[in-house]
């Protein structure tokens, strides 16, 4: 890691970085064999552009393949709308090259820089620009390395040969609306499926989406600081109303078309799609309500499809990454809440019981599955936050690499591992390389260090055990200091786990402390990573079980750690924004004080695919919708409440802000509101995230009377 700027303060530092993510190694690949290791990187922890990497596990040298600088002739990258939506929706906030794929040999990457086409020969470590119509998005090559595939902003799914002879549509749009190879708002968003096409086994040709957006209302985000601008048109699936339409096609080379047949009426969520030599193509779709969903085989001859599992459930059913997916020999590899615990099947043969909480496949071999997984419902005396990797093989569940206390994520192919761990007691996630279990190389990172040191203290508080962690200021003496006052930072929500074995997430926390708090993060109900009746317990009810359990851990840590209860504050952003602003109207008696950062305030302005999930369809569940939204508990207010939010916010609209803002304003409640021009739902930009921070300390100090 590289050493920090003397004049830096830790706001300053963490914006800059993109929360110490500049620098350090991203985005790995390995290539089947296992004899290249294949990455993104940038060149120090000041700099946002990255460049394409490769590391030999044999000798652990690295090489660029890529550098953006070079290709663009020192020039200005260009984004086109469509990708910087692409890039909002994954939180994306690095330049350069972003993402890139990989042909089955593992010998040629493809990726967008600047809306262009380019590819790196890994062996040569050459790149060069291949003809295409841009700008494109999510260049994909062909597994033989012959052509590239790619979407372009107009809504074109294209093909352009490797060897510069030629480039060609293979389906354009048919109507306004239409776009082809791309993932919809719906999937990019809250599905975890950020692509819209996807090439056989023998490369001859594609299974690609068409989705018309048109069925969806239409807003318009302006920009107000700037009132000569005109507004954007964005196609957002509120709650409640229409989504766009999702089809599949198989796509020849040659351009053949078969339509791929499911009951789109019941089944109109297009959540995965697989393709393997393993078997037929696997499509996973769900209902509308997500309480039913298929695993269905396509025919590659006519288009049309079977069911191979269907599952239901009361509540909901997750979406994970890695499957529904082949084994090399024909077996199906899934993860199921069936039977109360979250669960490996191979064969439709659960592998793992209540002792592991499985969260994710990230590799499937001849010789197993590979797997993560936190502790489960049965536990086994693992701290809050642990998340280790496993096998599932001939001779059952093994651990998978070296042990771990903290978290761990892998990528795996052909014996070589690709490790990357964090832990509470360093910066960062220390990557290494591994061949056949033995560490032969580690990734270098150029983030830089923090400023700060984090000292999470873990707990399962309370009765309960809720996962959490408690900072303190540096230096705290109980004896000197006495109570502290309470900041409780929490994001509190479903696919939102913040109580992590690790030590970056916790360094916004730990400076909040380091101003004189006692921070509290808690994971209640809703959160994931601890067994499905805990992330399901929240269905109909966000407001009454995510509140509850926040009031639950701060009681009970309060019987060890040195909390003031008569100065208690809560912060978050998002669902954590939600959360603070429902404590200070709903539980003013526990809440002296908030910072609600883009906060959901009316449920019925949040999409349809996360908030009917859990809330149902709002003309169904009215009261469902009034009890959990915000609006109506303005005359409540008497504590101190500052909201925060982006104007240019399309995942959550600044409506929500101002809705809740002309309610207190009607009932009469002072409140303070912070508008961000041209924020996102993210705040990139190095001087608001900074001075965020600075006036955040500022109001709860002033609001606690400290």
């Amino acid at each position: 890691m590289t050493t920090e700027n003397p004049a830096d303060t830790f706001p300053r530092q963490y914006a800059r970085t993109l929360r110490y993510t500049v620098g350090a190694p991203r985005s790995f690949a390995v290539a089947p064999d296992g004899g290249r290791v294949v990455f993104l990187r940038s060149g120090s922890g000041r700099d946002r552009a990255n460049k394409l990497w490769t590391l030999d596990p044999a000798t652990g040298e690295e090489r660029i393949a890529a550098d953006p600088a070079v290709l663009l002739g020192g020039g200005e990258e260009h984004l086109s709308a469509a990708e910087k939506a692409r890039r909002e929706r994954s939180r994306e906030g690095s330049a350069g090259i972003v993402g890139h794929a990989l042909d089955a040999a593992g010998a040629l990457a493809a990726f967008a820089l600047s809306g262009r086409l380019f590819a790196a020969d890994l062996a040569a470590g050459t790149a060069r620009e291949l003809p295409a119509e841009g700008p494109l998005l999510d260049p994909r090559p062909a597994p033989d390395g012959s052509h590239v595939a790619y979407a372009t902003t107009a809504g074109a799914l294209r093909v352009t040969r490797t060897d510069g002879g030629g480039d060609r549509a293979l389906a354009e749009p048919d109507a306004d609306g239409v776009t082809w190879g791309q993932a919809e708002f719906a999937a990019q968003e809250e599905m975890g499926r950020d692509r819209g096409f996807w090439w056989s086994p023998d490369s001859r040709r594609l299974l690609v989406a068409r989705v018309d957006d048109t069925p969806v209302r239409r807003w318009w985000i302006a920009d107000p600081a700037n009132p000569a601008t005109a507004p954007a048109e964005v196609a957002y699936p509120a709650a409640g109303t229409p989504n766009a339409e999702v089809g599949l096609w198989l796509i020849d080379l040659d351009g053949t078309r078969t339509e791929v047949v499911w009951d789109r009426t019941a089944h109109p969520y297009l959540a995965r799609v697989h393709w393997s030599a393993g078997g037929a193509p696997l499509l996973l779709v769900q209902a509308r309500d997500q309480r039913h969903q298929q695993i269905r085989t396509v025919d590659t001859t006519d288009g049309s499809t079977a069911p191979l599992v269907e599952e239901k459930d009361a509540a909901w059913l997750e979406l994970f990454d890695g499957v529904p997916a082949w084994t090399p020999d024909g077996r199906l590899v899934r993860i199921s809440d069936a039977g109360g615990s979250r669960a490996l099947l191979i064969d439709e043969k659960p592998v793992t019981d209540d002792s592991l909480h499985v969260r994710s496949v990230f590799a499937i071999t001849a010789d197993g599955v590979l797997f993560s997984a936190s502790e489960g419902a049965a536990g086994s005396g693992r701290p809050p936050g642990w998340t280790g990797l496993f096998r599932a093989g001939a001779d059952g569940i093994t651990p998978f690499g070296p042990e771990t206390d903290g978290a761990a994520a892998a990528v795996h192919a052909g014996g070589t591992t690709v490790l990357s761990t964090a832990s509470p007691d360093r910066p960062g996630t220390l990557v290494q390389v591994l061949r056949d279990g033995e560490p032969v190389a580690t990734v270098a990172s150029h983030a830089e260090t923090p400023l700060l040191t984090a000292r999470p203290a873990f707990r399962f508080a309370g009765e309960r055990r809720i996962p959490a962690a408690v900072l303190l200021p540096t230096g705290y003496d109980r004896d000197r200091d006495g109570l502290l006052p309470v900041l409780m930072d929490p994001y509190g929500g479903p696919h939102g786990q913040r109580v992590v074995r690790a030590h970056n997430p916790h360094l916004t926390s730990q400076w909040f402390a380091d101003q004189g708090f006692a921070v509290v993060v808690a994971d209640g109900r809703g959160t994931p990573g601890r067994s499905p009746a805990w992330e399901k317990a929240v269905r109909h009810d966000f407001a009454g079980v995510t509140l509850d359990d926040q009031v639950h851990a701060l009681h009970a840590l309060a019987e060890e750690f040195p909390l003031d209860l008569g100065r208690v504050a809560i912060r978050g952003w998002s669902y954590g924004g939600y959360l603070s602003a429902l404590a200070v109207l709903r539980r003013p008696d526990v809440f002296h004080a908030a910072v609600a950062g883009a906060p959901v305030t009316d449920w019925r302005l949040y999409d349809t695919h996360y908030t009917e999930r859990y809330l149902g369809h709002p003309e169904e569940h009215p009261e469902v919708y009034d009890a959990n939204s915000l609006t109506a508990d303005a005359p409540k207010l008497e504590r101190p409440l500052m909201i925060v939010h982006g104007l240019a916010d399309d995942n959550v609209v600044a409506a929500h802000t101002l809705r809740l803002s002309s309610a207190l304003l009607a009932a009469g409640r002072p409140h303070t509101v912070l508008p961000l021009s041209g924020v996102t739902h993210m705040t990139p930009q190095e001087q608001v995230a900074e001075n965020l921070l600075l006036l955040q300390v500022d109001f709860l100090k002033r609001s606690l009377g400290l």
